[in-house]
Formats: structure tokens, C-alpha cells, sequence
């Protein structure tokens, strides 16, 4: 196949991990040393075959720069693992809408330039698949993007929390448009909510009888801000019912973001607390902690997702495309268990 041509909105930590991660992979000629990816060759596509070919934001030390530089500004905090060639991509100046919340307006620099005819830019760049990389409490800039990938013909890609593949109307959108879109809310590569799901899931299989559990998140970052300012109660309420839908009954079950802690930086810390009953009614008890670099949790998964639409792409899908969706994402259109969600995405790329 041909190189999968990829737009970004917002050049924050995850477009940083994301194009560092292309350049990175992109040395390493055998599939066996790809360490660290889930799929090191996808549809016959590596990590390579990915080009950013246009990108957005609002940020006066990223508009107008080049990728190799944009991704380096403030107030991104993501780590540089490789030295990044100039990519020949500027970064246009997107609308600000609400892409900017009360809490993080201190940490961004909004452009005075004008904004970019984004749907013209698509279109002039060859892009066929949108990732919508806003922060989580962006909702109508998120609706926004999405009408501009309907109107440059681009797959969309929405990582946020805010409806928009889940949604029967925007899904019915894509569909009439013969586009395929995916989301929402993406999954890390060795997230919390996964880990929580594949404990209770272990547990309850081992017929231990879960009463309480709780996962809490504490994180650095203009995401972990914006988090708590705009979406603290949205993003919980997905979670949760994600982390309860591993369960074959009701438990009382808490998830979700608590905090922000700004010499994290780009790190996060999730705690734990599970307890239940097994044998003879006995008592049972885990109380853990889970420390990741935030950025690079989301490479390996948008790798992934970017591949499947350019064959979603390549297969004329329109609309929501459920393997994906299940396989990628905390809100799909239908919530599934992981290893049903892992076995469809499987030979959804066979």
C-alpha cells in the first residue's frame, strides 16, 4: 500500500510522541527490534508508511513552525527520544473555538495569526485520515474538525472523549459521506483502564466476587489541567462504565482522573484499590500504584488506528467502523470485552 497521509489536530505531547515515534521506528528494518509496538507491520504497512502531511494548533510557539520544531515548544513536556529532521510540514493556524479552557489559558500563547482554510489545507496536503489530538474538553472543536474532515473527503480519527464516532447522527454523517470514522476517547497502550479490566476480568474468572474497586489518576500536563477543569466528571463516567463492563455483575466501581501535579510533567500515577471475596467468603485486598510516561502511551495504539482507516479507506467502509472502534477506543458505538475486541480487530486486518 501507499504511504497513510495523516493530519493532526493539535500539536501537543501525544503529536510529539506520535511523529518522534515515526522517525524512531523508522530506522529499525526488522519487525522482531520494533519493540515496544503491538503490531510492528499492519495490512502490510510499518511505521514508516506513516506521513504527517498537515497539522493544526493555536499556540503562537507552534504556529508557522515546522513539525520537527512545533513538537519541541512549550508547553509540550512529552521526552525527546530521537533528533528530528525538518519534515517540510508548518503548522497552520486552526480556530480557537474552545479548544482553550479557563485552567490552561496560562500555559497557552493563542496565535494573532489568521486562521488556515483548514478543509483547503487537506485537500492541497493529500490527507486521507484526520486525528483529532484536542484536548478533552474541546467540544466544538472537536464538532468543527470533524465537519472540515466531512468536507475535505478525510477518515476521522477522534481520540477525545466528546461523541462524535459513538454518536448516531455523526456516524449516520460519515456514512452518507462514504467516510469511515473512529473513537472516541483513545485507549493507552499500558493504560490504567485496561490494567483495571484485565484484573477484575483475571479476578472474577478465578470466581473472586468483587465488591469495590476504585482507579484514581494523577497527571502533569496541559491535558491532566484541562482534565479537571472541563471533563473530570465526563471522562469518569466513561471510564467507569468501561472498567464495570468487564464485570459479569454489579460492583461498586469508581474510575477516573483526581488530580493534577505540575513536577509530573508529562508522567502519570494510578492507584488502585480492589476488594472482594473468594473462598469460604474470605476477605481479599489489592492496593497498587502504576507510573507511566503519558505522551508515548498513545504511539503504539494511533499506529495502529491510522493503518486500520487506510484500509478502511482502501475497503470503501463508511461510517463507524466497529473493530476499530472496540479495539482502540474507552466509548466505542458497543462496549465489548477486550479479548472479543482484539480478536475482531483481528481479522478486521487479516
Amino acid at each position: 500500500m501507499p504511504k497513510v497521509k495523516v493530519a493532526l489536530i493539535g500539536v501537543g505531547n501525544c503529536a510529539s510522541a506520535f511523529i518522534q515515534g515515526i522517525q524512531y521506528y523508522a530506522k529499525l528494518q526488522k519487525p522482531e527490534d520494533r519493540i515496544g509496538l503491538r503490531n510492528p507491520v499492519l495490512a502490510g504497512l510499518s511505521p514508516k508508511d506513516i506521513q504527517v502531511v498537515a497539522a493544526f494548533d493555536v499556540d503562537e510557539r507552534k504556529v508557522g513552525k515546522d513539525l520537527s520544531e512545533a513538537i519541541f515548544a512549550k508547553p509540550n513536556n512529552a521526552p525527546k527520544v530521537c533528533d528530528m529532521p525538518v519534515t517540510g510540514v508548518k503548522v497552520n493556524k486552526g480556530p480557537l473555538l474552545d479548544g482553550v479552557g479557563k485552567s490552561t489559558k496560562a500555559f497557552i500563547q493563542v496565535s494573532s495569526a489568521s486562521d488556515a482554510n483548514v478543509a483547503k489545507v487537506l485537500k492541497d496536503a493529500g490527507a486521507e485520515v484526520m486525528v483529532n489530538l484536542l484536548p478533552s474538553g474541546a467540544a466544538k472543536a472537536s464538532q468543527w474538525y470533524a465537519e472540515q474532515a466531512l468536507a475535505a473527503g478525510c477518515a476521522f480519527v477522534n481520540t477525545t472523549p466528546n461523541f462524535i464516532a459513538s454518536d448516531a447522527a455523526w456516524a449516520k454523517r460519515f456514512a452518507d459521506a462514504k467516510l469511515p470514522v473512529v473513537g472516541d476517547d483513545l485507549v493507552d497502550q499500558v493504560g490504567s483502564t485496561t490494567l483495571h479490566k484485565t484484573l477484575l476480568k483475571l479476578l472474577s474468572d478465578n470466581g473472586v466476587r468483587i465488591d469495590e474497586t476504585y482507579q484514581l489518576d494523577v497527571g502533569g500536563g496541559t491535558e491532566s489541567v484541562d482534565t479537571l477543569d472541563r471533563t473530570r466528571d465526563a471522562k469518569r463516567a466513561i471510564k467507569t462504565q468501561s472498567v464495570a463492563a468487564s464485570l459479569p455483575y454489579k460492583a461498586e466501581v469508581v474510575a477516573g482522573s483526581t488530580d493534577y501535579v505540575d513536577f509530573l510533567q508529562n508522567n502519570r500515577d494510578s492507584y488502585f484499590w480492589i476488594s472482594g471475596v473468594y473462598f469460604c467468603n474470605a476477605p481479599m485486598k489489592i492496593d497498587l500504584k502504576f507510573s507511566t510516561v503519558d505522551a508515548p502511551n498513545a504511539g503504539s495504539v494511533l499506529f495502529d488506528v491510522v493503518r486500520a482507516m487506510k484500509l478502511a479507506l482502501g475497503k470503501k467502509l463508511k461510517g463507524a467502523v466497529t473493530p476499530v472502534c472496540a479495539y482502540a477506543f474507552k466509548h466505542p458505538p458497543q462496549i465489548v470485552p477486550l479479548e472479543v475486541a482484539k480478536e475482531e480487530f483481528s481479522k478486521f486486518i487479516a
